[in-house]
Order: structure tokens, then sequence, then C-alpha cells
């Protein structure tokens, strides 16, 4: 690996790292100023043209806000807990195919920072390996209440990631690989994968919002039964990082959700104008992140009973279901093909 090579990484490293945290700031602003256009109100206006600084704001106040450490708390697993919950969060981007190759400085430049060939697994594993965060923030802060919100994670976790792996499966059967950058190339020419698993899709955007913990899978926190679940006792920055994690997620699985289904940055003309390939990206992200938005405006917080119902009774048989469709549609199409090499 040359020098060149290396800068190049790190300068992709950077690059997403910074629209990450861009985004999750104006993410926090997207959301309160679209949850007031549709509760009649306005929303933040008061911090810069627009409240357009309001983000600024609000991270100024969470850095010098008072740092408290409860005094039965765990203390290593209690500082522990946030890093946990942020680190496989951007780890998770690594595998997305942000736009196609683009030529810069005599240089082909593909724009994602690694293509797996088991990127859709690496993607799983990292959204499994979250929860554990969450669990120690709960059972290091001596809460109940916090526990609770821990446990919840937990057990929401294994309930809905089995169906969203499933629904995943399907789009890997059809693209025959479990890389992102293969299963993006797989849908050229308008081949979404969509309209081949639109039952997959459904199961899988469900899931996703159950994974980032958003309304109305919002039972780990529970503001209302709960105080505020596993990040009762976290203040600071600390607080924000469980915040960072969530909206960072948000966009992650939208990113990765596109890939799967939409085509990725797949669109119009980009062959002939490649820096097309982000932007299209970018706005279906934004739909999946509006559809965020509006399912926390729309719907109530489910009772716990129902989701489990929902993740085991539900989506797990129609993962299944789609699975086994999806498997003998493959396996009759590549034996009807390869009965035509016979004939």
């Amino acid at each position: 690996m040359t020098t060149t090579d290396i800068i190049e990484v790190l300068v992709k490293i950077v690059a997403v790292f910074f629209i990450l945290l861009t985004g999750f700031a104006y993410l926090t602003l997207f959301e309160r100023r679209v949850l007031a256009a549709l509760q009649s109100r306005i929303g933040p206006n008061r911090v810069g043209p627009g409240g357009f600084l309001q983000p600024v704001a609000d991270g100024l106040k969470l850095l010098f806000k008072e740092d408290i450490i409860p005094a039965k708390a765990d203390k290593f697993l209690y500082l522990l807990a946030p890093v946990a919950v942020v680190v496989p969060v951007l780890l998770s981007a690594a595998i997305v195919p942000w736009g196609p190759t683009i030529q810069l400085f005599g240089r082909s430049i593909p724009l994602h920072l690694a293509d797996i060939n088991i990127g859709v697994l690496f993607f799983l594993g990292l959204g499994s390996l979250g929860v554990y965060g969450i669990v120690l923030a709960g059972w290091s802060s001596n809460n109940k209440y916090a526990l609770i919100g821990g446990l919840r994670a937990s057990s929401q976790m294994i309930s809905y990631e089995l169906a969203m792996g499933l629904a995943a499966l399907g789009v890997v059967m059809l693209s025959g690989s479990l890389s992102m950058v293969d299963i993006v190339n797989a849908q050229a020419n308008g081949r979404w994968f969509i309209f081949m698993q639109p039952l997959g899709f459904m199961i899988f955007a469900i899931t996703m919002v159950a994974e980032t913990k958003r309304a109305p899978f919002d039972l780990p926190e529970a503001e209302q039964e709960l105080v505020a679940g596993f990040h009762t006792e976290y203040s600071g920055m600390k607080f924000a990082m469980f915040y960072l994690a969530e909206y960072i997620a948000m966009i992650v699985i939208s990113a990765v959700a596109a890939t799967l289904y939409l085509g990725g940055w797949r669109g119009p003309f980009v062959e002939q104008l490649p820096i097309l390939g982000p932007l299209y990206l970018f706005l279906k992200i934004m739909v999946f992140l509006f559809i965020f938005v509006w399912l926390r405006a729309s719907f109530p917080r489910l009772r716990y009973d129902r989701l489990m119902t929902v993740g085991w009774k539900i989506l797990l048989p129609l993962a299944l279901i789609n699975l086994v469709v999806t498997a003998i549609a493959v396996v009759g199409a590549d034996t009807k093909f390869f009965g035509l090499l016979g004939g």
C-alpha cells in the first residue's frame, strides 16, 4: 500500500466522519422543524437565520453542562457504555457505497471506505454489538429505570434483528453477493430490488425503525414509564453520545436500506455525471429520515407485549415466507437458464 493510497483512505475517513457528524447535528434541527410543521408549530427559529445555528447552541450547552457520575455506579462500565454505542454505528458507515468511482487527480477513487465480501453480514453484526453499550449503560448506572431500559433494548434487538437479517437475505439471493458494492451494481438499469422484494422491503423498513429505537418502538427510553430509560443517569457529553449514536444510526441504516432496495447511488445520468451518485443517495436517505420523523409525530408508542408479538409472530414468519419464495424463484430462474443452455 503506497503513501498515496494511505492518504486517500485517510481523506475518505475524515470526509465520512465529517458528513456523519454534520448530518447528526442538522438532523436534530430537521426533526424539530418537521415535527413543528406537522403539529402546526414554528419550531426552533431564534439562533441564527431560521434557527440554522440551533445545533451549535445545543452542542455548546451539552459541552458545558455539569458531568455527573452516580455515587454507586460502576464507573468503568458507566464511562465505557457511550463509547460502545457510538463506535459500531460509525464503523457501519465504512461498507456503504456513497457513490460511483470517480476520476480525481489522475486517480480512480471509489466512493466507499471498504468493499468487503461480507458487507451485509458486517452491518448486521455491528448492529448486534451496539446493544451491548445500551445494556452496560442500564446496568452500570445502578438505577432500576435504566436497567429496565437496557433489558428492553436487548430483547427488542433479538426480536427484530432476526427478521431484518432474513429480509436482507432475499436481496443477497437476488444479487448473488454479500458485498454492498455488488448489490448496487446488480440494480443497474433501474432494476431496483424493491420491485422484486416488496415484502422484504416492508419488513426491513419496520425493523430498521425498531433497530434505531425510534417511535413507535422507543420502549428502551419510554419517558412516561422509565424517565429516560438507559440514559437516565447520564448528562453532558456522555448523554450527547447516546443521541449521536441514535441519529447517526438513522443516517447509516437509511443509507443501507437505500443501497439494498433503492439502487443506492444509482439514478439517471450517473454514468455521464458521476457526481450525481452521492446526490441521489442523499435524496433517498432524506426520504427515509422524513419517514422516521413522520412516524414519531403520528403513532403512539406500542405496548411492550405487542412489540414482542409483532416481532416474533408477524415479522419473523413473513420474513421466512419471503425468503422461501425468493429461494424458489431464484432456483427456478437458474434451472430455466441451465435448461436453455442444455437445449
